[in-house]
């Protein structure tokens, strides 16, 4: 969810190896625009990535919700967070993504944050998931980037350290195969 710096780079590079990939965004322009293969920032070797990724079939872009959650088993949260006034994180939107798994999910899923947010967030995604769906059918992990503006794929590929959290072992497990 969210095809900005982080989540492009990230969807581009799973793509790239194999995985199929569909990147969410609720910018319905955007979409079109990344499915012709124009992408809406600077990275060196992104576009290639992502044109090829889009060839294979391994990479599409929808605005689609319902699509996206039923049709994927990890779920990517990778929205802007914007500063507030008093510097504290805007989590509207990563609550919006979370409240849109809810309302469409199928099936058992990780949902994994990525967006930069501060200490116990996961809780709220799982406060707002349990609401409408029962607890056994998802996880919440915590997965923080630490992309270089200009080297991302190269730090998403060879990153120095992937973090993960959650009280799930077997997400955390799952989750480490995904990214080896």
């Amino acid at each position: 969810f969210g095809s900005g710096y982080v989540g492009l780079v990230q969807a581009a590079v799973f793509a790239d190896v194999g995985h199929r990939v569909i990147c969410m965004d609720t910018d319905a322009g955007r979409v079109e625009r990344l499915i012709r293969g124009e992408v809406p920032f600077f990275e060196p070797g992104l576009s290639e990535m992502v044109i090829h990724g889009v060839q294979e079939g391994l990479l599409t872009f929808t605005s689609d919700t319902k699509t996206a959650v039923q049709s994927s088993d990890f779920l990517f949260i990778c929205v802007g967070t914007p500063s507030g006034d008093d510097g504290s994180a805007d989590l509207r939107y990563v609550m919006s993504v979370a409240d849109g798994i809810a309302q469409h999910m199928n099936g058992r899923k990780i949902i994994v944050n990525k967006s930069t947010v501060p200490v116990t967030t996961g809780d709220e995604i799982e406060k707002i998931i349990s609401k409408k769906v029962n607890k056994k059918f998802f996880s919440v992990v915590s997965n923080p980037e630490f992309l270089r503006e200009g080297e991302a794929i190269r730090d998403f590929i060879y990153p120095d350290r992937v973090v993960v959290g959650s009280n799930d072992s077997k997400s955390q497990r799952i989750l480490k195969n995904l990214y080896s």
